[in-house]
């Protein structure tokens, strides 16, 4: 009887190794796109602050102004608010902030959506029988999908936030809720604490960072 050829004997093997690269891959863009969305977020947060300072003093300025048109002038001698260039450029570079915010947020979907399609090839290779050891070290491949849906999802809850701010806070009037506006920017609640231990444990678990 003809002796089996070694690839008749590990068909799976090529599949594995584009897969693991894959995996391997991705996590190395996890990493990048979260580095570039902290530094989008420093950012935007510089903006949101000079919008905020720029709504306060406009309010100051306009509070004096009233007060002494009160004073001073009929209702129909009144200044009508003057355009303020500088605010409007400021909304401007907040809005491109958001929009490269969204492009990475998308990114990060795709990524999950990737990592889910190679899940799907895995089971389809483990229910022909083949073996079902891990890529890397210890990690089943259907947990590098579950961190990274646990990503995305983190970020794309920040992100409806964000838009949320860059909508309101240089229409609103509340300095209390400008400063409300400025935390949550800042200090982003939906992306939780244990988004970075997720990102160091999969760099770790796939190689890119050493024990």
């Amino acid at each position: 009887m003809a002796a089996k050829s070694p690839a008749d004997g590990t068909p799976r093997r090529p599949v594995l190794s584009v897969s693991a690269r894959k995996i391997k891959d991705n996590a190395a863009d996890w990493h990048n796109l979260m580095m570039k969305w902290e530094r989008l977020n420093d950012n935007g947060f510089t903006t949101a602050n000079k919008i905020v300072n720029m709504k306060i003093s406009e309010q100051f300025q306009d509070n004096k102004l009233e007060i002494a048109c009160d004073n001073n002038t009929t209702e129909s001698e009144k200044p009508t608010p003057k355009y303020n260039e500088e605010l409007d450029n400021c909304c401007a570079e907040f809005l491109e902030t958001l929009k490269h915010m969204t492009k990475i947020q998308l990114k990060m979907e795709k990524l999950t959506s990737t990592t889910k399609a190679i899940c799907d090839l895995e089971a389809f290779h483990h229910g022909a029988g083949n073996c079902t050891a891990p890529f890397f070290h210890t990690w089943p491949t259907p947990y590098f999908y579950e961190v990274s849906l646990k990503l995305s999802e983190m970020y794309k809850k920040e992100l409806q936030l964000k838009q949320t701010i860059v909508q309101e806070i240089a229409h609103s009037a509340d300095q209390d809720l400008m400063m409300v506006y400025l935390s949550s920017w800042l200090y982003q609640p939906y992306i939780e604490n244990s988004s970075k231990l997720l990102l160091e444990a999969m760099l770790l678990e796939t190689g890119h960072r050493q024990c």
